[in-house]
């Protein structure tokens, strides 16, 4: 089963404003979702850069979104829990590509049944190990930013 994500910051595979990003005000855009599977007990959602020269970056990451919530707003703030980015926060940190280069960054979110015994600061790979053999479904949505 597959989730819409879906974007009233900036459009699928198009350019994200610099407002969200470390050149701009560094705050999350809208995100929203719909088609989860009706026994969803909570959502996940990590943000990732797979072009990043050090490997795959993780811009944020939050759990146990409520299965009621349908919708992330624009800078987002105490719906669910959030984890640790690879800037070392806890929270959302922006696109921030090197000079001369464009990067895909994608929001990807995870139907879970059951909600992740984890505390806010838990790092990418944790909520990866807890979530396993309970997704559900999956969507995807993602922009470019280049500097």
């Amino acid at each position: 089963m597959s989730i819409q994500v879906s974007s009233s910051s900036f459009n699928q595979n198009s350019l994200i404003p610099k407002k969200y990003t470390c050149d701009g005000t560094d705050i999350s855009p809208q995100l929203s979702w719909k088609g989860l599977p009706p026994n969803t007990q909570s959502i996940v959602l990590i943000m990732d850069d797979p072009d990043a020269p050090i490997g795959t970056f993780t811009h944020w990451v939050v759990f146990n979104i409520p299965a009621t919530v349908t919708e992330l707003p624009e800078g987002a703030k105490g719906i669910g829990v959030e984890g640790v980015n690879d800037f070392r926060r806890i929270g959302y940190g922006g696109p921030c590509p090197p000079r001369g280069s464009n990067h895909r960054y994608y929001f990807k979110l995870y139907a879970l049944d059951t909600m992740l015994p984890l505390k806010e600061g838990a790092k990418r790979g944790d909520v990866e190990k807890a979530m396993q053999k309970h997704i559900l479904a999956q969507g995807e949505f993602m922009g470019r930013y280049g500097r």
